[in-house]
């Protein structure tokens, strides 16, 4: 069935949001080591899109994933979570948020013990309930407002206001002025789409800068009939799970509890039976967490 010219303007605006955020998250991904995974190939997956698998299961296809240790040909493990999305009317608005809750929790669930960053960029018409919903899940928000998105499509002449009332005849000139620009006027437009927003934008990317250059602050392990040792780093954690006597105890060892806590103010809980699946933790913990200082 053929797309409506209102349903292929409206997607047209999602992309260019997509794509004035990627060069911020290529540079972010530069200078922080990291690889940027977004709807491209890759040699690693098939086809284009940028998809990750939960716990059940499930697919989700994201707009962009931060990962520690990727490259073209290997997933890395995921550092943050990142979805942008353009609504125009208030009635979709509720739906869109618990769309990309439902891309993105259940992948913080499966990486939990490295506790991604979740963030979302919204652009359009979006609800403060819509909003708050969000950030009270721990995302980082940035909205950039109807108005904001219509001045920047003003600055190339092209009228980006549309209501209910927009006949398909109006939405197909929309389109092909879109389709007319050349690469200089897209590059314009994607730049005026974030101008407004810069202030937001930065302390997003600040805060996912925090997210991902976190660092061990010192790790509390419980050993559980007792007495704890909180280590200053990893191998002073893993030297001491493996110099405990527990087999010298009246009663075998419960369980070994474990906080690893960051520097910004994350705190990681493990609790495990055996002493081989509390190392191995710990050493998840030391290949994902930023170098100590």
């Amino acid at each position: 069935m053929a797309q409506s010219p209102a349903h292929r303007f409206g997607q047209m605006i999602g992309e260019l949001l997509e794509a004035a955020i990627a060069p911020l998250l290529f540079t972010f991904a530069d200078q922080h080591g990291l690889y940027l995974d977004q709807k491209e190939p890759r040699q690693c997956r098939t086809g284009r899109k940028c998809t990750w698998i939960d716990l059940g299961g499930n697919s989700h296809d994201l707009d962009f994933v931060l990962e520690r240790g990727g490259q073209k040909d290997r997933v890395g493990t995921p550092v943050a979570f990142i979805e942008t999305a353009w609504r125009r009317y208030t009635k979709h608005s509720r739906n869109k948020v618990q769309e990309i809750q439902g891309a993105i929790l259940p992948l913080t669930q499966k990486f939990e013990a490295l506790q991604p960053f979740k963030g979302a960029i919204l652009a359009g018409v979006f609800t403060k309930g819509a909003l708050d919903q969000l950030r009270s899940l721990g995302f980082s928000v940035v909205y950039i407002s109807y108005e904001s998105i219509v001045a920047a499509f003003k600055k190339l002449r092209i009228q980006a206001d549309y209501d209910e009332g927009t006949t398909d005849q109006d939405f197909s000139a929309k389109v092909q002025s879109l389709m007319q620009l050349t690469p200089a006027q897209r590059n314009r437009l994607k730049k005026a789409i974030i101008e407004k927003h810069r202030p937001e934008i930065n302390q997003f990317l600040e805060q996912l800068s925090i997210a991902v250059t976190r660092r061990i602050d010192a790790i509390l392990v419980l050993v559980l009939h007792g007495a704890h040792h909180e280590a200053p780093g990893i191998l002073d954690a893993i030297s001491f799970i493996q110099s405990y006597e527990d087999n010298s105890r009246p009663k075998p060892v419960n369980r070994y509890e474990i906080q690893v806590r960051y520097s910004n103010g994350d705190s990681i809980v493990g609790t495990f039976h055996s002493k081989n699946d509390a190392i191995q933790f710990l050493h998840g913990q030391e290949m994902h967490a930023h170098p100590q200082k």
